[in-house]
């Protein structure tokens, strides 16, 4: 059996068998799981666990093997474990109970009350679709969700494509104003930023229930309910919707690598034991994220998590998923204090076989519901084969975040002097990714907006943001700082090989960082917000910074720039010049702090050119040096054709052949 994306990379020949070992696991296990059928007529669980309609009535099932006895609670019971609204045993050992359709309706509040050896306690149902908290109490309960008219989508999800323009975006914090913000208020007001902006695709974090909102959505509770903070599972119907109808794609921040460890509101200890959901002892507990870890070997927790990718596609009409933590799931260790210098690191005992398993399935799955469905893994290691289709070896990914960049631009503003910054080397790393795998490049994300990082524009001006931003009042290190953040957009957005990535604010270089309220802020909103604002003022730079990205990201995505082929025209580390060509654009960038050059040369193909973007252009705060209305020719000299452009200091551009 032939493996392709070992053909395309001969550095994996020595591993060929570890790989085919591999695949014959994951296989195997997939047939034994399906029997031979469709993983999408396998991934049922939510169809039949948790709470549902029958005739005359509702009918509760649930899988708590570790509880000697388990009960319905509610106002009904007076929240007490009653015997009346004790759970049955079915022949296959699953727990039910039928209740008359009176007794839970619309919006009325339930929990489960389960005893096992030695404990007792409240627990919410693992498949419960909405759970909200109780305001005075801080108590979470499930809710019913059966609205008499429930929300129906009136518009089709916009086409897949090969390239892909995501905004990253927190429901909770897109407000302006010190609060948590609501699915309705991000409908209404941060949609059509989006649209404006140019990006296809939304990737909308924190859906899924969290008890702990500082967590930003990672520390999941309830698998398969929206975040009741933010409003009803209509609220967000209508938001897909709506981007649906803006012609935007939405993907889910899928967060399926840990749990909360919370034992009330979370799966851990659900049936009084460590090990129905997640690895028991110190395997089943993340040391890093203090969270629990899924036992992906248990045919129980595929069932259920490969359930939950079908429920958010095909109730929420989701687009896809960005996979949170795959790095943590393939390796034993979590990926943690390992360089990955070496394809030994990708091929030993290291590796957790069912979390490939898990991430194979759910692909496969994922794009047999739907094919036009958009995966993305965030993995840091390298791992080869993640972001191949399944029918060629891999995982299934469709594109991975190339999660290096952030940390290289971080590396080069903290530890290099500008006229130190290498363009070879910046372009390399910028592109050194597999060239069978689809890549989505971003220069900074939600990470390094949070308290205890910096931003891009952060690390660039520093406490100087806070006073010399005004277009009348800046300063050299406010106009290195927003030079350098276009220059750093536009090089690591051009360079990517299908993808890229923007967190919400980031485009104008939002001032503050990401701080949750907490006992260490008094519980402030002050820093978990975005100040919109300051990219409508005309008198603040950062309205010149979100035009420009507008203009960058439109120009990838209109002309289709990323899914062609780069070609390095040009990189001269002495006078830190970097060119390179994309189908018919020229990339020019002059990262020399200093210098600017007159009739700078370079071998191109014969024809004119006309520079359409433009960082020094006025209208994105430059300095207005070069002609835009111009046509370069290029010129003869020994069979060869040159092109000669006027290259100012700190600016980029783009020419297009004519």
């Amino acid at each position: 059996m032939e493996i392709p994306f070992i053909k395309n990379d001969p550095f994996l020949k020595p591993f060929e068998q570890v790989i085919k070992n591999r695949l014959h696991y994951i296989k195997t296990k997939e047939k034994e799981l399906t029997g031979g059928k469709k993983l999408s007529d396998f991934a049922l669980a939510r169809n039949y666990f948790g709470l549902h309609k029958i005739p005359g009535g509702r009918i509760y099932r649930d899988k708590l093997p570790g509880a000697s006895e388990v009960y319905l609670t509610g106002d009904f019971s007076g929240w007490k474990p009653l015997k009346k609204y004790r759970l049955k045993k079915d022949d296959e050992g699953n727990l039910f109970l039928k209740i008359p359709l009176s007794l839970l309706k619309h919006k009325d509040l339930y929990r489960l009350y389960v005893r096992w050896e030695g404990g007792e306690g409240d627990r919410i149902p693992a498949y419960a679709e909405r759970v909200v908290q109780d305001a005075d109490t801080g108590i979470f309960n499930a809710q019913v969700w059966d609205p008499p008219e429930p929300y129906k989508f009136k518009h089709k999800s916009p086409p897949k494509k090969d390239d892909i323009f995501i905004y990253e975006a927190h429901p909770g914090m897109a407000s302006e104003e010190e609060k948590i913000s609501s699915f309705k208020e991000f409908t209404e007001n941060v949609l059509p930023e989006i649209r404006s902006l140019g990006y296809d695709t939304l990737q909308l974090m924190a859906v899924q229930e969290h008890p702990w909102y500082a967590s930003f959505g990672y520390h999941v509770s309830n698998f398969f309910a929206v975040s009741s903070r933010f409003g009803t599972p209509d609220d967000l119907k209508e938001l897909i919707d709506t981007a649906h109808s803006f012609g935007i794609r939405v993907i889910m921040d899928l967060v399926h690598s840990h749990a909360v460890k919370n034992e009330v509101e979370g799966l851990s200890k659900y049936d009084g034991t460590e090990y129905l959901f997640f690895h028991a002892g110190s395997r089943g507990y993340h040391p890093a994220w203090d969270s629990r870890c899924f036992d992906y070997g248990k045919d129980y927790v595929m069932h259920f998590l490969l359930s939950n990718c079908k429920f958010w596609l095909e109730e929420y009409k989701f687009d896809g998923f960005r996979f949170d933590g795959v790095t943590s799931m393939i390796y034993l260790n979590h990926g943690l204090n390992t360089d990955f210098n070496s394809y030994e690191d990708y091929f030993n005992d290291n590796i957790d076989l069912d979390a490939l398993t898990y991430l194979y399935a759910a692909n496969k799955l994922i794009h047999e519901i739907n094919p036009d469905a958009v995966t993305i893994a965030e993995e840091v290691s390298g791992m080869p084969g993640t972001a191949s289709p399944v029918t060629d070896g891999g995982l299934g990914f469709d594109f991975r975040l190339a999660m290096g960049i952030p940390d290289f631009w971080i590396r080069t503003i903290k530890e290099q002097k500008d006229e130190n910054w290498h363009v070879g080397n910046i372009f390399y790393r910028l592109t050194d990714k597999r060239k069978d795998e689809k890549n989505i490049n971003y220069s900074e994300s939600h990470d390094q907006a949070i308290v205890g990082d910096k931003t891009l524009i952060f690390r660039l001006a520093d406490a100087d943001m806070y006073y010399f931003m005004s277009i009348a009042n800046m300063n050299i290190i406010t106009e290195r700082a927003v030079a350098l953040h276009k220059i750093i957009l536009m090089l690591t957005a051009a360079t990517a090989q299908t993808g890229y990535l923007n967190f919400m604010g980031n485009e104008f270089g939002h001032p503050e960082w990401i701080d949750f309220p907490r006992e260490g802020n008094n519980y402030s909103y002050r820093y978990a917000r975005r100040q919109w604002s300051l990219a409508r003022n005309k008198n603040l730079a950062y309205y010149y910074l979100k035009a420009f990205n507008s203009e960058v990201i439109h120009l990838l995505k209109c002309k289709r720039v990323l899914i062609s082929d780069i070609n390095l025209i040009s990189e001269k580390p002495y006078d830190q010049v970097l060119i390179f060509g994309r189908d018919k654009f020229i990339f020019v960038f002059n990262l020399n702090p200093f210098t600017s050059f007159t009739d700078y040369g370079f071998e191109t193909e014969k024809g004119e050119y006309k520079i359409i973007l433009n960082s020094d252009d006025e209208t994105f705060l430059g300095k207005g040096r070069v002609d835009t209305e111009m046509i370069y020719k290029t010129t003869d000299a020994k069979g060869k054709s040159f092109l000669k452009l006027y290259i100012p200091s700190r600016t980029c551009f783009v020419l297009r052949k004519q």
